[in-house]
């Protein structure tokens, strides 16, 4: 549904052309110092508006506190964050109720939901309600204060300079992909599950409600693959559990391991393409010609880095006190 976490617990509200979009934290603990304030680096990074290749949509991104926040200082209580949608163009989606994006939501939600769903934007499908996962990223932090948290994009159009592969989809007029790299340090050993709920599963699950994501691997990945065994083994050089290498990437066994932690994601390019498609026409039943109206990013990876840190903080967040409530002493 739309709810995620054991203790640390979020659930996600709200359309990208409604009224607006929001998130209520449950499990936040009581006398975390929280203001506007600490939101604005993370949410300004996460903006459209902010440049090219990015959408040209603005909106004021000033969070809202509706509960759980008093004199400064979360409570205890749910804590609810509202980001009113203010700069909205419904009326450039008009076209997709007929004929959905190549790509999108738009076709599959009409299928789940019967017809009765909000299509402007995508809706609730919508890269607009990242905003609510920067917000839970930014309390999350909060629980994590000898924890790094860093994230970058190392592949754009398929190369490894940003600007260079930003200029290629500008040049073919046409919407691009991209990698993008988080790396923990901090991390004490032990945090995560065996099998089903492993650190790799979890943040996987987490990684994946980010729109776009097409992939996740940890450590060398896929490489590992091609690898021998004793090549892929990092050999453990101290007490601490510190490895000479880290082709794990900070996990064994869905453990943390007291190395950093590192993970890549494969974001798609965007679907709302300014390119000529073809695509169903639900109205007339033929396959016809259209392009894309409306405000979208050319390289949505640009603007993935703030989420992508925030829900791997989400998740961290959420083990540590779950490791506090068993056994006492993590956080």
């Amino acid at each position: 549904m739309n709810s995620f976490g054991r203790i640390f617990r979020l659930s996600i509200f709200g359309e990208s052309h409604g009224p607006a979009v929001g998130i209520t934290i449950d499990g936040c603990p009581p006398g975390l110092s929280l203001g506007a304030a600490d939101f604005e680096t993370d949410l300004k990074r996460r903006q459209g508006g902010a440049g090219i290749g990015t959408t040209p949509r603005k909106e004021a991104d000033e969070p809202q506190f509706l509960s759980g926040l008093f004199n400064g200082f979360t409570t205890g209580a749910p804590l609810t964050i509202m980001f009113p949608n203010g700069n909205t163009r419904p009326g450039d989606y008009e076209k997709q109720r007929a004929v959905p994006r190549p790509g999108h939501a738009d076709f599959v939600a009409t299928q789940r939901y019967g017809g009765f769903e909000d299509y402007r934007g995508g809706g609730h499908f919508s890269g607009r309600l990242t905003v609510c996962l920067v917000a839970a990223g930014v309390v999350a932090k909060l629980l994590l204060p000898d924890i790094s948290i860093d994230s970058r994009i190392t592949q754009l159009g398929g190369l490894p300079d940003a600007e260079a592969g930003l200029a290629r989809a500008i040049e073919l007029k046409d919407s691009v992909g991209g990698i993008v790299e988080c790396r923990v340090r901090g991390l004490k050993a032990g945090l995560g599950e065996p099998f089903w709920d492993s650190l790799e599963s979890v943040l996987a699950h987490a990684v994946f409600a980010i729109p776009a994501v097409r992939g996740i691997e940890f450590g060398t990945g896929f490489a590992a693959a091609a690898m021998t065994g004793s090549a892929h083994n990092d050999s453990i050089t101290d007490g601490a559990g510190t490895t000479g290498s880290n082709n794990a990437g900070g996990i064994n066994g869905g453990l943390s391991n007291g190395n950093e932690l590192v993970f890549r994601i494969a974001i798609k390019p965007t679907s709302s393409t300014p390119k000529e498609q073809r695509s169903y026409n639900r109205e007339t039943g033929a396959i016809e010609s259209f392009a894309v109206r409306g405000r979208h990013d050319l390289a949505i990876a640009l603007r993935v880095p703030p989420v992508l840190e925030a829900v791997t903080a989400v998740v961290l967040a959420d083990f540590a006190l779950l490791r506090s409530a068993q056994s006492g002493g993590f956080l």
